[in-house]
This record gives structure tokens, C-alpha cells and sequence, in this order.
């Protein structure tokens, strides 16, 4: 098991050497958290096995250029694409895949040239990307691993997952059909076996999640086609806003279903496609209700007027 250990530990230092032009020995050391004796050891393995590596004191080590083992090249905008890549995977992906990730991107910039090398590296600390909500629970850090496995393997998947509706967590077993990212969020689209029909998941909301040996029991149509009926259930709410404050919404209106707008005079009428009226939908409208008129659906006028009614009574008690 050693020998195995340090044999794919020898082959990762190979390919880190090839993705930068300096590679440090403790930077390897850190990375493959053993200690600097060994990284010596395992350099002089890939020396006496041919790799052409160069060591200066105090600098690190290097590869001959135009040494490398993978059959591939890029331009230097392909190089730089790399950056976007991997600074989307660090943000927009769970700890564990973007782990992944990482050791892919390790991989790929090992066959780039030195100037693609330096080229990305200059771009590497000047990009940076924040995303506006937190896609995640940190307690699970594995979820997209897990549900990707799933999809695959065609197993079912434990869930603990907090809904907008209930106050604690509920414990699910789902059939994970497909994932996909929505108005900055992620969402698994499954069946479950708690509600006997398809739900969507949202990521930021699963408290818990593990793998199960226990296969679908149930044959699903593809992630687009059930998204389509999900589509379906939803209801269209159309409401006309002052356009003062409807350059204001540019950005929060894609979180409800927004599909499109058209300007009429002084106002802008909004079209949504609306998966909870009640609750999420409603209490956005009301933040900026004051310059908004309901168009349809009659039932989102009575749900406004309760909680207007409600917050009175809160006022004057």
C-alpha cells in the first residue's frame, strides 16, 4: 500500500512540475503533507527515471522546456480560459468537486509552454468572482459528489432538507434525476419517495446528505422533459411597475421565475412564471408594492391584502 501511495505521489509531482515553470519543495510538501526529506527522495526517483528536472537553492525545481509527457497543446486564450474555469469551479461548486476540479486544472496546465504558464499565472491572482448567495450548506460539503454518483450509479440518496413550509429539517429518500443551476442557485430535480412524486431540491437547503445502496426503483424521463412539467404547475403572475424602480430590480428579479418585460410609458410590465405565491414571491412584491399594480392572478391580490392586513394588526396590536 506504501509503495502504491508513493508511486501516485511521485506521478502527481510529475504533473504539478509540468503545470508551473517554479514548482517549490515545500509547496509539494505542503500539498502532499510529507516531509521535505521525502519530496528530495521522490525527485531524485523521477531523475534517475529520465525526467530532465532542474534545482536551484532557494528557488525550486523546473522541467527542460519542451519536456512533457501529454500529447496536448493550447493557445495561450485557451490557457486563459482556465482561470474563468477554475474560479467559477472554486465559487459556483461544493468543497468536494471543486477539490476535484482543482487537481484536474493541476493536470491540464502541466502540458502548457512557459509563456502560457506565466500568462496564466499573471491572470490567476487579478480574477476573482463573488457570487450573491450562499449555494451551499458548509455541513455538507460532499452534496454534488453524492448526487452525481447517484445519477450515474442510478442509487437512491438520504436527504435531510429544510423547505420553506416546514420549521426542522425532514429526513427524504429521492431519486435524483438531474441537476441544474437556476437563478444562482443549484437544484437536484428528483423523485421522492416521501411525497410519491418529483421535486426540486434546493442545495443551500439540504441539511444532510449520504449514498445508499439501494437502486431506482422507478424508470425517469430526462432532467428537461420533467422540468417542463414542473414548468407546467407553475402559476404566471404579471405585474406593472413604475419604471423609476424597475431598473432597480435587475438583478433580484431573476430569483422568482421572472421570464419577460415589456416598457409602457411610465411603467414596465413584468411577466413570472411562479412556483410559490404565497410566501416567496408575495413577500419580495411587497418590498417594492407601493410602485407595482397586480395584473393577474387574483389569488396574489388576496395574499398581498393578508399580509398587509397582518402587518396592521402587528402595528396596532
Amino acid at each position: 500500500m506504501d509503495t502504491v501511495k508513493r508511486f501516485d505521489r511521485i506521478v502527481a509531482i510529475l504533473i504539478q512540475l509540468q503545470s508551473k515553470r517554479i514548482v517549490k519543495a515545500q509547496e509539494l510538501s505542503d500539498r502532499f503533507e510529507v516531509s521535505l526529506r521525502t519530496i528530495y527522495r521522490d525527485i531524485r526517483t523521477l531523475e534517475a527515471a529520465g525526467v530532465p528536472i532542474a534545482s536551484e537553492a532557494g528557488i525550486g525545481y523546473s522541467i527542460m522546456e519542451g519536456y512533457r509527457l501529454p500529447p496536448v497543446m493550447f493557445t495561450r486564450e485557451e490557457a486563459g480560459s482556465f482561470v474563468a474555469a477554475e474560479k467559477l469551479m472554486q465559487k459556483f461548486t461544493d468543497k468536494s468537486l471543486g477539490a476535484y476540479h482543482e487537481s484536474a486544472m493541476i493536470k491540464l496546465k502541466s502540458v502548457l509552454r512557459g509563456a502560457e504558464k506565466d500568462w496564466v499565472e499573471a491572470l490567476e491572482s487579478q480574477v476573482s468572482i463573488f457570487p450573491s448567495q450562499k449555494m451551499f450548506n458548509d455541513k455538507v460539503p460532499n452534496a454534488l459528489e453524492v448526487l452525481f454518483e447517484s445519477i450515474a450509479e442510478k442509487t437512491q440518496v438520504f436527504l435531510s432538507y429544510e423547505s420553506i413550509q416546514a420549521d426542522e429539517p425532514i429526513d427524504r429518500k429521492i431519486e435524483p434525476v438531474g441537476i441544474f443551476n437556476e437563478n444562482n442557485f443549484w437544484y437536484v430535480l428528483g423523485y421522492c419517495h416521501l411525497r410519491q412524486d418529483y421535486r426540486q431540491f434546493r442545495t443551500d437547503r439540504i441539511h444532510k446528505i449520504h449514498r445508499t445502496s439501494e437502486a431506482f426503483l422507478l424508470e425517469h424521463a430526462p432532467v428537461e422533459e420533467l422540468r417542463n412539467v414542473e414548468s407546467s404547475q407553475k402559476t404566471k403572475v404579471r405585474i406593472l411597475v413604475n419604471k423609476k424602480v424597475a431598473k432597480f430590480l435587475k438583478a433580484s428579479k431573476q430569483r422568482f421565475g421572472f421570464i419577460k418585460e415589456i416598457t409602457k410609458q411610465n411603467e414596465v410590465e413584468m411577466t413570472f412564471m411562479v412556483d410559490d405565491i404565497e410566501d416567496h414571491f408575495a413577500r419580495w412584491y411587497l418590498t417594492f408594492g407601493d410602485y407595482a399594480k397586480i395584473v393577474e392572478p387574483e389569488q396574489l391580490r388576496n395574499r398581498i391584502a393578508e399580509l398587509l392586513q397582518k402587518n396592521q394588526e402587528m402595528l396596532h396590536p
